[in-house]
């Protein structure tokens, strides 16, 4: 049975339902030093003291949901060296972008597993290569087996954060996402307002239905750039208006705005947190990465973008502009900057 570990200085405990303290997610796991979506990835995120665990989700062919950034798995899996699967080759458009590789609609669950996870970012994690094929590609249902066994193991309630990925491209080739995630968080006694679960989308309209479906809390996430794919809005940037966060309220428990949008590229913040906490709105914002390249510029160090900056301090400083929870490649830094955190007095 696993050793579950702590990370060092992380007493505090979130409370489900009703958190306590901001909310470490694990941004694909433990992503910063492990090949993302992985097992392997999520057991090193908990150890470090990860709340949440994140799985992105897409369906198989006969109606499993896995756990990739994306369907195409060019990027993520070792496809490319499996000459059984190059007929399958082939170009699709997702959500207005056409992409070339392999998809997991196209596969069985069982011919993905025999398929091993590799390092996404090979060129700014080199270090993560050396995990290259020892993985599979989990289902939701042993991330869930996953986050009960540590739960019971470390006496903390790890929970999981999943994205419903392109769920209106789903829904029109016959694989809705929705369903088969509502069946599986069931059959986990999970289908409750306090059960440590949140749902996420980039999309609105299956978030309004799964609202009505299930009692869970639902994330709605926002990008700076493009707009929703199910037509929802106009552009993603329509979201943060105030009236628009009210009415996210009506389906949602909080947003997942990215980073920019909290503290815009000059390291001025926005109004956002203020503007989505006056209209009863959590705000979990990501992704908080180390590498230079992905760091605010008022924490980057040195010129190298695969170089380590100021991390901590950057989510020291998101802590203090009133953040209920973060997603990071890297939770065990999250960790400690929740421990050290100490809210300004008024």
């Amino acid at each position: 049975m696993a050793a579950w570990l702590t990370a060092g200085g992380c007493a505090t405990t979130a409370e489900h339902g009703t958190e306590t303290a901001p909310l470490i997610i694990a941004h694909r796991g433990a992503s910063g030093e492990r090949p993302e979506h992985t097992l392997m990835a999520y057991e090193l995120a908990i150890k470090q003291g990860a709340d949440y665990i994140e799985p992105d989700l897409v369906p198989t062919k006969d109606g499993h949901l896995v756990v990739r950034h994306e369907n195409n798995i060019v990027e993520t899996t070792d496809i490319a060296q499996h000459p059984e699967f190059a007929a399958r080759r082939t170009t699709k458009t997702i959500d207005g972008i056409k992409e070339t590789g392999w998809f997991t609609e196209d596969f069985t669950l069982a011919e993905l597993k025999t398929l091993r996870a590799v390092e996404r970012l090979p060129l700014m994690r080199p270090a993560n290569t050396k995990y290259n094929g020892q993985a599979e590609i989990p289902t939701i249902e042993e991330v869930i087996a996953l986050a009960k066994r540590a739960s019971a193991e470390t006496g903390r309630v790890i929970g999981i954060y999943p994205e419903t990925k392109h769920p209106t491209y789903f829904a029109s080739l016959g694989l809705p996402v929705e369903p088969r995630l509502l069946a599986a968080i069931e059959a986990a006694g999970w289908n409750r307002a306090d059960a440590p679960v949140f749902i996420q989308s980039f999309e609105v309209n299956n978030l309004k239905a799964l609202a009505k479906q299930t009692k869970v809390r639902l994330i709605q996430l926002i990008k700076p750039a493009t707009a929703p794919a199910d037509g929802s809005y106009a552009a993603y940037r329509d979201m943060i208006a105030p009236a628009a966060l009210r009415d996210i309220a009506d389906y949602a428990y909080g947003i997942g705005p990215e980073l920019t949008l909290v503290l815009d590229p000059d390291n001025k913040p926005t109004t956002l947190i203020t503007d989505a906490h006056a209209a009863g709105l959590r705000v979990h914002p990501w992704t908080f990465r180390a590498e230079s390249a992905f760091l605010n510029t008022a924490y980057r160090t040195g010129t190298n973008p695969m170089e380590h900056g100021r991390l901590l301090e950057e989510m020291q400083y998101f802590l203090g502009l009133g953040v209920d929870g973060f997603f990071t490649d890297y939770p065990y830094i999250g960790a400690q900057a929740r421990a050290s955190f100490r809210t300004p007095a008024k």
